[in-house]
């Protein structure tokens, strides 16, 4: 008697996110997958008109996805560098839960660090968005233990990054368009650094896990050609008890609430 094959492994899943209000197909294995940080990125975004975003790194695009549903007149730009996490991106425009704001959503397949005509080629050009947001690869290099190099590169933070990524932020926004991007408490100095001149009115949220813990997060917004002065904001206590979230943070988290600026 002859054995079934054995059923091939599944190398991804279709997460759904905002209670079910849109669906990221993700890899499972390998590359990067988008959960609670890039929710907490997206409700960074407050707009009351149309804007234009970009979301650089995109991955597979679920922080960017998550502004585009919130927002009914937000238009997205995803920018991935790598081919197959862009394909990702791509094959969630295509899903049927995904059809109200899959028009508004567009992937471009670029290197962050792109710049002049090389970058305006892809179509990133100089000044035209609104918001800019960025979960920038959050290890040092140093760190890279994974086999695989997918998530490394994900993962993984090379030398002057943030000056990298924040200067590209800076030539595709507008004037007066406001940067967004989460990232962890130990690199405050190179954000505050690579914001430089370019960016003022920073404003820095620490995120905690529960009362009396250390931050693991830190939510960062900065508007370009601003002179204001930096601010520290209230912490965000994720977990009131237990594993249940904060209500303020659920709705975060959820896409009924943004996290303005003040």
């Amino acid at each position: 008697m002859s054995s079934a094959p054995a059923p091939a492994a599944a190398t991804e899943t279709v997460d759904a996110f905002h209670r079910g209000k849109f669906h990221v197909v993700q890899p499972l294995g390998q590359g990067h997958r988008s959960g609670m940080d890039a929710m907490l990125l997206a409700s960074l975004v407050a707009s009351d008109r149309p804007c234009r975003v970009a979301d650089l790194g995109a991955g597979a695009g679920a922080a960017g996805m998550a502004v585009a549903s919130r927002i009914d007149e937000a238009e997205v730009v995803l920018v991935e560098r790598s081919p197959v996490m862009a394909e990702f991106a791509r094959r969630s425009l295509t899903l049927a839960e995904n059809a109200r704001f899959a028009q508004r959503v567009s992937v471009v397949e670029a290197d962050v660090s792109l710049t002049g005509k090389a970058r305006v080629a892809t179509g990133l050009a100089d000044e035209s968005f609104d918001h800019v947001i960025m979960n920038p690869p959050f290890n040092d290099a140093s760190d890279r233990k994974t086999p695989d190099a997918l998530k490394a590169e994900a993962h993984a933070m090379s030398d002057g990054l943030f000056e990298i990524w924040v200067k590209t932020a800076g030539a595709i926004m507008k004037p007066g368009g406001q940067l967004s991007l989460i990232a962890r408490p130990e690199s405050i100095a190179e954000i505050i650094a690579a914001c430089g001149r370019r960016f003022g009115g920073i404003e820095i949220t620490a995120l905690h896990p529960r009362v009396g813990e250390n931050a693991v997060r830190i939510l960062v917004t900065a508007i370009k050609q601003s002179r204001k002065r930096l601010v520290f904001r209230a912490p965000l206590v994720m977990h009131e008890e237990g594993h249940r979230f904060a209500d303020h943070v659920d709705d975060l988290n959820n896409g009924r609430a943004a996290y303005r600026r003040r």
